[in-house]
């Protein structure tokens, strides 16, 4: 391997979410979370009017170096993207299959609206709401985001289905309610996109009360409509609720099954480690829970030889 192969495996290893026992990866990830964190607050704080006119240059000086520090990470990973473990393509395929990743995108897009500005004379102001999507990638360094994204993969059709019925019933509740109050209120109720706004309010359990029916019939459909969106809600919240259940035990399981597989002629080698390391980091395992299920396998087989293991860190064998 080459002086210029192990840079860029490096930067890879270093761009990537970090290991615990990297300590160069884990600084970046945090520097970057930091940055991250601050764009967020700069983007807020800069909409107040007096403070984004006394503190301009302030805020400009922070985006430019944000800038700056966001293009260097979008270059390197962009680089470093043909050290991704994927044989069935070419370096650049591998590239551009990350350049047109959702998290790449995401990343172009927050700092598009700066070189805009510069090239391009007409005013992009509206543009700058763009940089809140800095915030975004904060998701990369996230277990939990991680797990919501899978949880929403698994459970995309029955939540598509929900989402589904819940659209069926603002239609017939914004329906009821124009027939029954559109002669009492025809500024809220006159037609059935109108309605749409108290059906949405009211299904949600939202219930701003802006809209409110009048009439005794529209009292007690209203009152029937509220009842059926509190089990219209609970719905896709009990999906998730599931879906993470599922998503947590099945991940325990595949570590649990690997670490006996590892355990099973009673030592374990640093390509046995290295595996199960890789794969608690492919279901966004946390390091203290996957060493505590190796342990927990251990202590039903018991090691009888333990060396070190230099692959794995002191996260998964101390």
């Amino acid at each position: 391997m080459g002086v210029m192969s192990r840079i860029r495996k490096r930067t890879f290893e270093v761009m990537e979410v970090g290991r615990p026992d990297d300590s160069l990866s884990r600084l970046v990830d945090g520097f970057i979370m930091a940055l991250v964190a601050g764009n967020g607050l700069a983007v807020i704080l800069e909409s107040v009017p007096h403070l984004g006119q006394t503190y301009e240059d302030l805020f400009l000086g922070f985006e430019q170096v944000s800038v700056a520090v966001f293009t260097a990470e979008l270059i390197c990973r962009f680089w470093a993207a043909r050290e991704k473990e994927d044989a069935s393509r070419s370096p650049w395929r591998r590239r551009l299959r990350y350049l047109f990743s959702p998290m790449a995108l995401i990343d172009i897009l927050a700092i598009a609206p700066f070189y805009l500005g510069a090239f391009v004379s007409f005013d992009l102001r509206f543009l700058r709401i763009l940089r809140l999507l800095r915030v975004v990638k904060l998701t990369r360094y996230s277990i939990a985001m991680h797990r919501m994204g899978e949880v929403f993969l698994m459970q995309r059709s029955a939540l598509a289905a929900a989402f589904f019925l819940l659209s069926i019933a603002i239609i017939l509740s914004a329906s009821a309610l124009h027939v029954v109050e559109h002669s009492a209120q025809p500024e809220a109720f006159g037609s059935i996109p109108a309605a749409m706004w108290w059906a949405v309010c009211t299904l949600t359990t939202v219930g701003y009360g802006d809209v409110t029916p009048i009439t005794p019939l529209g009292k007690g459909l209203a009152s029937a409509i509220t009842i059926i969106g509190i089990g219209m809600v609970a719905l896709p919240t009990s999906l998730f609720a599931s879906g993470f259940a599922h998503v947590m035990n099945r991940n325990e399981q595949l570590l649990k099954d690997q670490a006996m597989d590892a355990l099973a002629d009673g030592d374990v080698t640093n390509e046995e480690a290295f595996a199960y390391e890789k794969l608690a980091e492919s279901l966004y395992v946390e390091p203290e829970i996957a060493y505590e299920i190796i342990q927990a396998m251990a202590k039903k087989r018991p090691i009888e030889e333990l060396d070190d293991r230099p692959h794995c860190g002191k996260s998964l064998f101390p």
